[in-house]
């Protein structure tokens, strides 16, 4: 099955109001700054989002947030280089934080691609974080018990993709574009090169295109730094 689309807007055009999104990234390393963007232009309202962080500056994640998107955020860390637009948002009331340890949310995503519906962890255990949540004691040691997390659509960014949507990723920009991929009903990927069938080396395909739905080529994509270092805003 060919999963490339014509366009970015055709890749984000079915996300409904009220979608729950996980969009890639680790700051600023591995963010599909194009697809979110193309987010922002198809005009879905009352979103939740799953993101490492709150966004930058006013572009990415932050454009989002600002043009009153998101009522839900789940992320690590809220404040980040530029934060202000979440921030003022959310010290308004504007929006709805839940706010994760950056290992639980990674394993709470991974858990949700592979299909584990809670596991314990003592990360939280003794903090306002854990409050209401069911604690486990093993080997004399307390854990709390988190859920899976799993979204209707995923946002990620790839080095490279083929026609049937195996992926490989630069460097750092991996992060959590893999497992998100994996966690969401439906996966949406820019590449920065649409490969050939057969010009991916297997060894090397980190995520294999089943867990892919739709793939767009975005050959020179923008760096949310950049974007912040030039005070860019979009739209």
């Amino acid at each position: 099955m060919d999963k490339r689309m014509a366009s970015l807007a055709d890749a984000v055009a079915d996300i409904p109001d009220g979608a729950s999104v996980m969009i890639g990234g680790f700051g600023g390393s591995g963010v599909p700054i194009e697809l979110i963007h193309a987010l922002i232009d198809a005009g879905p309202r009352h979103l939740s989002v799953i993101n490492n962080n709150a966004g930058n500056g006013h572009v990415g994640l932050a454009g989002l947030i600002e043009q009153g998107r998101v009522d839900k955020l789940i992320c690590s860390f809220p404040r980040s280089a530029d934060p202000r637009v979440f921030t003022e948002l959310y010290l308004a009331g504007g929006i709805e934080l839940e706010l994760v340890p950056q290992g639980t949310l990674a394993e709470r995503i991974r858990a949700g691609g592979a299909g584990i519906p809670a596991f314990y962890t003592p990360a939280t255990y003794g903090t306002e974080l854990a409050k209401g949540k069911p604690v486990g004691e093993f080997d004399g040691k307390s854990y709390v018990q988190e859920r899976w997390l799993k979204a209707d659509y995923a946002l990620i960014k790839a080095e490279a993709g083929d026609p049937l949507g195996n992926l490989t990723y630069r460097m750092a920009a991996r992060n959590f574009n893999p497992i998100m991929a994996m966690a969401a009903k439906t996966s949406i990927a820019q590449v920065s090169r649409a490969a050939a069938l057969g010009d991916l080396d297997p060894e090397v395909v980190i995520t294999p295109g089943i867990f892919i739905d739709r793939l767009v080529e975005v050959a020179d994509p923008q760096q949310e730094e950049d974007l912040n270092r030039q005070e860019a805003a979009y739209p």
